[in-house]
């Protein structure tokens, strides 16, 4: 197994210590609750019901194959929409303070193809505590040695037509996750430096609600829907590149980007800095002050906010951001941001470019 990194002791050093007791003092003078709103709620049925609503009329309506098609794209959008502001919250048991509700909402994780219990440990436990370390953070891997992110990685000669195909490639990341990612993950001995110890139930819920979700989106249709059985996985695969596409570029905004750094261990594991520090070097907000980004993203885009505060509902970021940047500048430290999607995106591109080369 991997040497684990290590943070040094004082990983709550003054910056965090003050900026918790800001967005704190915050949350209790205005006697707001960390979880969701009514704003909150209602954005949850909104995604919802556009899911269950374009599912049906797929299933159901006889349709000519490029409205099936137009509407395969869109459900596959709506599915990361669901898991970027719902499921993300829940897993990361901020949406509600029942655990409870967290946990019904984390199910819904089952109803996109993806596995809450082996999302919990490759992003909750790993991700967020070792963030763009190469060999510890799988979550930033989306077509390892495909694509190479940090100078850490083995340069090979196709890389230096990475930030073309690279983007191609991001629409896979589902289809990947859904029929591969998710039992391997599973039954490697360890994720990065956390080693696998899973629960007996667990091996139960992968396989019977990946065999559930084919169910729905493979054997169903192809009863229901008067269309061919090619026709029905042709539609799959659409299905799964428009998801994969919308999350990977997504996440790749929020790390893989010009400023963000990706720090290595010494070689007793070491980190140089604080864990909040490391958090502030290796992630990037992008059209932070954006409502329509806000709304679809789940506070995605403001990646910083979240992994210093994930037990926090994103749809408080927009004034935790405020403090956050304020205090970051008090204290010297970098805030890593891209004020539009169109310049992330070519922030994104620059770095691919660059790390395609010598």
């Amino acid at each position: 197994m991997k040497l684990k990194a290590k943070f040094p002791a004082a990983a709550a050093g003054p910056f965090y210590a003050e900026l918790r007791k800001r967005v704190n003092h915050h949350f209790k003078e205005n006697q707001i609750s960390p979880n969701a709103n009514f704003s909150m709620w209602l954005k949850t049925i909104i995604f919802l019901l556009s899911y269950v609503i374009l599912y049906l009329v797929i299933l159901i309506f006889p349709l000519n194959l490029l409205s099936l098609a137009l509407l395969t794209i869109l459900l596959g959008m709506t599915a990361a929409f669901v898991g970027f502001n719902i499921c993300h919250d829940a897993i990361h048991g901020s949406f509600s303070k029942s655990k409870k509700v967290n946990k019904i909402l984390s199910f819904l994780f089952n109803l996109l193809g993806a596995n809450p219990y082996v999302w919990n440990i490759t992003h909750n436990v790993v991700h967020h505590t070792y963030t763009n370390i190469a060999g510890h953070d799988e979550d930033i891997e989306v077509a390892p040695g495909l694509i190479r992110i940090a100078a850490s990685d083995e340069l090979k000669s196709f890389h230096r037509f990475q930030q073309w195909y690279a983007f191609p490639l991001y629409g896979f990341a589902s289809l990947s996750w859904v029929l591969r990612k998710d039992y391997k993950k599973f039954f490697q001995t360890s994720v990065g430096a956390h080693a696998n110890n899973h629960p007996k139930i667990e091996y139960f819920n992968l396989f019977f609600y990946k065999a559930l979700y084919y169910f729905l989106f493979l054997v169903l249709p192809m009863l229901v829907m008067d269309i061919a059985w090619y026709q029905v996985i042709t539609g799959f695969i659409i299905l799964h590149f428009a998801q994969g596409f919308t999350m990977g570029l997504v996440f790749q905004l929020a790390h893989v980007v010009e400023g963000t750094e990706f720090p290595l261990p010494d070689a007793k594991g070491n980190m140089q800095e604080a864990w909040a520090e490391h958090q502030m070097n290796t992630t990037a907000n992008f059209a932070t002050n954006c409502k329509f980004s806000a709304f679809f993203l789940g506070g995605l885009n403001r990646q910083i906010e979240h992994h210093l505060f994930p037990k926090i509902c994103h749809i408080h970021y927009g004034w935790i951001s405020k403090i956050v940047k304020t205090t970051a500048l008090e204290y010297g430290i970098v805030y890593n941001e891209n004020k539009t999607f169109p310049l992330a995106l070519r922030s994104h591109f620059n770095m691919l470019k660059k790390m395609g080369r010598t």
